[in-house]
């Protein structure tokens, strides 16, 4: 079986890493299954791209089709008018997407429309909100793909709502678990560490990047003083954009919790979500590493599409209203975290399962 596995964007990367591992395992073990690397090129910052690939050992992509940036329409038109001409040159039985970004979409468009077939990881998760680039990828995506790897069984069930084939839809577990417990013991504490004084419990980290809440200078900053005022004597760490840190500098805007300093790596995140008393983002993903991890989480956020998060694992929807996030976070603070747990599956073998299951049904 020849599997060519595509990589767009950040949480691309961290999903990829145990997928290889599963298939060198399979390879090890006699099996003929091989793949090729498409990088879309759809991040190509460094610390968004090849320190992932350098940090999870994740092989040099077979091709980089070096996409980058533009509008959701001119980006998703440029990955696929490369990765068809990449998929013609390169045929294979199975192209596998993960994710919802948009390289994901265009990708299985492709594949779809040169007769390959289509496996996605992580198929099925809905937020149910369609202002989201992110649910049009996986709606499009889940309607035309062959096989459905899901993490959760109300994903799966939402797949099945939709008249999916029983037979091709399978919860497996979560991959960005997979690389989370199979780096926990390689975690490393970053460069400013010491220079902030940082210690383990000492600080909230803070993540944002939806464009409501960046985009807009005025309440990028409303936003910013609020959360600085929600946490006593605890520092706020934010890793931010260059250019989202240039705008606010350009207002003189000064704080007095909140450390500012670049994108991270991923050892050096998990080791500052690791080692954190809490988190607020407005990110879905890290909801659940937060959830294995055990570290309280609130979500600025009106939806979610890991509902699993917030009813068995530590994340607190708390929507986009400041005032909601003070109520949730004192209450916190006061009555200390909620009693959570880890969802089923969330083992670290889901990457294992998926290649299983495509050997399988080759």
């Amino acid at each position: 079986m020849k599997i060519t596995i595509i990589a767009g964007a950040r949480p691309n990367f961290i999903k990829i890493a145990p997928i290889i591992n599963a298939i060198k395992k399979k390879q090890n073990e006699g099996f003929e299954i091989s793949f090729r690397l498409v990088h879309t090129g759809q991040h190509y910052d460094k610390n968004l791209s090849d320190t992932f690939f350098e940090e999870l050992n994740i092989p040099q992509p077979d091709v980089n089709l070096d996409v980058k940036s533009g509008t959701q329409s001119e980006q998703t038109a440029a990955i696929m008018i490369a990765f068809e001409r990449e998929l013609v040159i390169h045929p294979c039985d199975l192209v596998l997407v993960v994710g919802d970004v948009n390289s994901t979409m265009a990708c299985a468009i492709v594949a779809k429309k040169c007769h390959t077939k289509v496996a996605h990881v992580e198929a099925g998760i809905r937020s149910g909100d369609l202002s989201m680039p992110e649910e049009i990828n996986r709606m499009l995506t889940d309607s035309i793909t062959d096989y459905f790897f899901t993490t959760s069984t109300s994903a799966s069930d939402n797949l099945l709502k939709l008249g999916c084939n029983p037979e091709n839809v399978h919860f497996v577990g979560n991959v960005m678990i997979d690389t989370l417990l199979q780096n926990l013991n390689r975690i490393s504490v970053p460069d400013f560490w010491n220079e902030h004084q940082l210690s383990e419990k000492n600080y909230i980290i803070l993540t944002l990047h939806r464009p409501a809440n960046v985009d807009e200078v005025s309440s990028l900053v409303a936003l910013l003083q609020g959360i600085d005022t929600l946490v006593g004597d605890k520092k706020i760490l934010f890793p931010i954009h260059p250019r989202t840190q240039a705008i606010l500098s350009e207002n003189q805007t000064n704080f007095k919790n909140i450390i500012f300093v670049l994108p991270q790596g991923y050892l050096n995140f998990m080791y500052l979500i690791k080692n954190s008393f809490a988190v607020i983002t407005d990110s879905g993903g890290i909801s659940e590493e937060t959830t294995v991890l055990r570290i309280p989480c609130f979500t600025m956020r009106n939806n979610t599409e890991r509902p699993e998060t917030e009813t068995i694992g530590t994340n607190t929807i708390v929507g986009t209203s400041l005032d909601n996030l003070r109520e949730r976070f004192a209450a916190f603070l006061q009555n200390g975290p909620k009693k959570a747990g880890i969802p089923e599956l969330w083992d670290g073998k889901a990457s294992e399962r998926i290649i299983s299951i495509l050997v399988d049904k080759k």
